[in-house]
């Protein structure tokens, strides 16, 4: 069985919490080196760098992951392609969608593996809940996301400047969860986006969704201000009368009030294997339904402007 070498290039919180021990656990890849403006390391890496040109140098790096903030991840991919890598791309996979094209056409042009990943997507209880759905018509969707931006996000300001998704940085796992289980293709009727009077991107946002034969109800409600108990539930009832809700971020699902599955998330687990499966394959995985849900919600979103936010 091929080791694949790997690096990663950008050291923040998602690669320190999620990426680096889901290589450590998987005995197909290698980590081999990290790149770290801020010159952060772990033990396992073989090489350290500050500059990713120097990682994108290394001849035995098959694959890179890219965890920067998304407003600089288009240019990185784009020259670890150039270099002959395949790239896995963190969430949100670009700042734009013209971006993603891009880097799917180079990556069929280089012959490389391009891989979006939405890590929400990986938990057991989403599949079991897409089966469920399948070819059933919906009645009701109800997505509510609300978490404290100050815990998971601390001191970081990327997400508070253009190009840097705001809420919709944990809204849009909602939404690949969404795009996921529903039978049918959704879209975003209206967008209500609540930006902070300081910053660039929004703290809140209410969309109104449907589908392509119904605008029921459909609705969700992200929101970066919510302490204590965080929520991350999406409910939905089929025009059958049946109802499921996911909750947990996507790990625990029930239908008709019966749970039927309860499982500790192994999201990035998931998202390795299918790496692994992948580069084997020597195929791409470029899904940008999540994507195009929030880019079209910033493109009719009406803004309304909120009290100002300190960190």
């Amino acid at each position: 069985m091929t080791t694949h070498k790997i690096g990663i290039i950008g050291l923040g919180k998602i690669a320190q919490d999620q990426h680096l021990p889901a290589i450590r656990a998987n005995p197909n890849f290698e980590l081999l080196a990290v790149s770290s403006t801020r010159g952060l390391t772990d033990k396992d890496a073989r090489y350290t760098f500050r500059d990713y040109r120097d990682l994108l140098g290394l001849k035995d790096v098959e694959a890179v992951s890219i965890c920067t903030p998304p407003q600089v991840r288009h240019q990185i991919a784009r020259e670890a392609l150039l270099a002959g890598k395949s790239v896995l791309l963190e969430k949100p996979p670009a700042a734009t969608l013209s971006e993603l094209e891009d880097l799917r056409h180079l990556g069929e042009k280089q012959g490389r593996t391009v891989f979006t990943t939405w890590h929400a997507q990986y938990n057991k209880a989403v599949e079991e809940a897409k089966k469920a759905l399948a070819g059933w018509s919906i009645k009701r969707l109800k997505v509510t996301w609300k978490e404290d931006v100050r815990h998971w996000h601390p001191g970081q300001q990327w997400i508070w400047e253009a190009g840097g998704f705001g809420v919709f940085d944990p809204g849009i796992n909602a939404l690949s969860i969404v795009t996921r289980i529903m039978p049918e293709p959704v879209f975003i009727k209206t967008a209500d986006l609540e930006f902070p009077a300081n910053r660039d991107a929004p703290i809140a946002a209410t969309l109104q969704l449907q589908t392509g034969h119904t605008d029921g109800e459909l609705q969700a409600v992200f929101d970066w201000r919510q302490t204590g108990p965080q929520t991350w539930d999406i409910e939905v009832e089929t025009e059958a009368g049946f109802a499921l809700k996911l909750s947990h971020g996507g790990s625990c699902l029930e239908i008709d009030g019966r749970l039927v599955v309860q499982e500790e998330p192994a999201e990035y687990q998931g998202i390795y294997r299918r790496f692994d499966a992948l580069l084997t394959l020597g195929r791409s995985e470029v899904d940008d339904a999540p994507f195009r849900l929030v880019a079209d919600a910033f493109m009719i979103g009406k803004r309304i402007q909120v009290e100002a936010f300190e960190d």
